[in-house]
């Protein structure tokens, strides 16, 4: 009896927080009581890191990786190990302001603290089997985004020196032979035919990569109601299920709305604006996909278009606050359509 009771006493549970960095990480651990047990930088090596851990590998409860842009190979590489990993959010979680002095070795025993504590904010650890996919159209959207603005700039060249307009479906029929007779100058060609050029390598790179998703990827079941949604093709679809992932992760649709950047994020008191919050807390995909939801319901539905038209006017002519207003309807209409799996009606959308 007493063996045994020597045998607990000895168990500690550990927590582990890690500070990571584009080259490197700082990794802390402390036990039960709050006492640091280690902290080390290490180089961003997977051999490495899992050496390090190796003697509190029995004890690590867990695991806490701040969301960087480079998590991946770490919390990947952890998983495989039988680690307990969690992705925490860094933008959710506030040290006390009272502190003067924070870095790296701060930072990460705080995140080790707070998983310790059992109030550690956390992401979502999106399936690695899927993430590959939704990342192939996280790069299309970048060329989609790139190619727009070869576009954009192409019109001010030929404003500038024509005077004139030339529309978006215009560009795309243009011929080198076209723009050579359109602009005379030499250097003002080289500039043409250039974002010509981009503008149609770009649109086969996006080709190509819709494709490879198409063919690697099926829209899941409680998803296919999403293209009864004017202004939600199977490209925009498949965006938002993959950044989506499960909907019960959102008790609320405000919660899917303010993850999905479509709410303000501002401070008031007394009908009084006193600041602003984290803007870019949230999915910058899925705000695009809603955008661009909302661009294409407003040309394929009367009903929003109306609500669209009444919404620039009470804006003061402001049409981009208005798109964004109406991607958030979109987005709430989406969640209620995703979680209690009903058909879009425009009725309740805009009554």
């Amino acid at each position: 009896m007493m063996a045994c009771q020597k045998k607990e006493e000895l168990e500690m549970s550990l927590y582990g927080g890690v500070d990571l960095h584009g080259d490197n990480g700082y990794y802390a651990i402390v036990d039960q009581d709050n006492k640091r047990v280690y902290g080390k930088r290490l180089p961003n090596e997977l051999d490495v890191v899992l050496e390090e851990l190796k003697p509190y590998r029995s004890e690590l409860k867990g695991i806490a990786v701040e969301s960087t842009f480079n998590w991946y190979w770490l919390v990947d590489g952890l998983m495989e190990k039988q680690h307990s990993v969690q992705l925490t959010n860094p933008a959710a979680m506030k040290q006390y302001e009272g502190i003067k002095d924070t870095n790296d070795e701060t930072d990460a025993f705080f995140i080790a603290d707070q998983m310790r504590l059992g109030i550690l904010k956390c992401g979502y650890i999106y399936p690695k089997e899927e993430r590959a996919v939704r990342d192939v159209l996280r790069r299309r959207m970048l060329f989609v985004q790139q190619r727009t603005a070869q576009a954009l700039s192409l019109q001010g060249l030929y404003s500038r020196q024509t005077g004139g307009e030339i529309g978006m479906n215009r560009i795309r029929m243009l011929t080198a032979s076209e723009l050579e007779k359109t602009f005379a100058a030499e250097p003002v060609r080289l500039m043409g035919t250039a974002s010509l050029e981009t503008i149609r390598f770009l649109k086969e790179r996006v080709d190509e990569m819709e494709k490879y998703v198409m063919d690697r990827c099926r829209l899941k079941p409680e998803y296919e109601k999403l293209l009864g949604v004017p202004g939600i093709g199977k490209v925009l679809a498949m965006t938002i299920m993959l950044e989506t992932g499960d909907i019960r992760r959102f008790a609320e649709a405000g919660n899917y709305t303010s993850y999905c950047r479509c709410v303000k994020a501002e401070r008031e008191s007394n009908f009084k604006k006193k600041g602003k919050n984290n803007r870019k807390n949230g999915n910058k995909y899925l705000c695009w996909a809603y955008i661009e939801a909302a661009n294409f319901m407003i040309r394929h539905s009367e009903e929003a278009k109306r609500w669209y038209q009444r919404k620039v006017v009470r804006c003061g002519g402001k049409k981009v606050v208005a798109i964004k207003s109406l991607a958030a309807k979109i987005s709430k209409a989406c969640y209620y359509i995703l979680r209690d799996q009903v058909d879009f009606d425009v009725k309740k959308i805009f009554g």
